[in-house]
């Protein structure tokens, strides 16, 4: 008899590209949207903010990409230090290390004599895969992939750091500000929502979060900018 396959794609299957990449378009928006504003409301020309918002996008797209890339390396090697003691203890003491599984199972619902027929066959199939999976909590899924969250962070910064650059050319003198931070928030909404789709939540709550830490970004450095330049000049 010939099983049906039963393919599926889950949501969880992006985690390891979309925290990154919402990471890094929300930080890449309201990071150079925050800077504009600032520079603006300290009563710089056109110019200047387009110069301050064009620097923030390189210096912000490299930080978050060797940012992202040192953090989950760490989480990287954490993982390979454990897989490596998992797997020395796999030859020291198999029985051991075949019980742990087992209790593993037995903890999860499973009557004693079946949770070691599972950890029996399944030690004899990958004993290694086994344990790093149900003792330690790593997965192909889920796994710390360094390079392609730096990637991913550095152009999603980039994509969203214009977002808020190519509104400063179309801006009318002297509303620079107001129209970046008003464009912002829409950009922001967006992409709430569209991240909150991705990940499968409600888009309302999405909306909400980033909207209102934008904001209050925008406001802090345009106070900010404000005070300081007012006294500049």
């Amino acid at each position: 008899m010939i099983r049906p396959v039963h393919s599926e794609t889950h949501r969880v299957q992006r985690i390891g590209w979309l925290r990154a990449a919402v990471m890094g378009a929300n930080d890449g928006i309201v990071s150079t949207a925050s800077l504009i504003v600032g520079v603006g409301a300290a009563g710089t020309g056109r110019g200047d903010v387009l110069l301050a918002g064009l620097a923030g996008l390189v210096a912000g797209a490299m930080s978050m990409a060797a940012g992202e890339y040192v953090s989950v390396s760490s989480q990287s090697d954490a993982e390979r230090a454990d897989l490596a003691r998992e797997r020395r203890e796999l030859a020291e003491t198999p029985e051991a290390e075949l019980e742990e599984l087992a209790g593993i199972y037995e903890a999860r619902g499973l009557d004693p004599d079946l949770a070691r027929q599972v950890a029996v066959q399944l030690t004899a199939r990958d004993a290694l895969g086994a344990h790093a999976r149900d003792e330690l909590g790593i997965s192909e899924i889920v796994t710390a992939r360094p390079v392609q969250a730096a990637v991913v962070s550095a152009l999603t910064f980039a994509a969203g750091a214009v977002v808020p650059l190519a509104v400063v050319p179309l801006a009318p003198e002297g509303w620079i500000p107001v129209t970046v931070a008003g464009a912002t928030l829409l950009a922001l909404v967006v992409l709430g929502a569209l991240g909150a789709f991705a990940g499968g939540a409600g888009a309302g709550r999405g909306m909400l979060r980033v909207g209102f830490w934008g904001a209050l970004a925008m406001a802090a450095t345009a106070l900010t900018g404000a005070l300081f330049g007012a006294g500049a000049g």
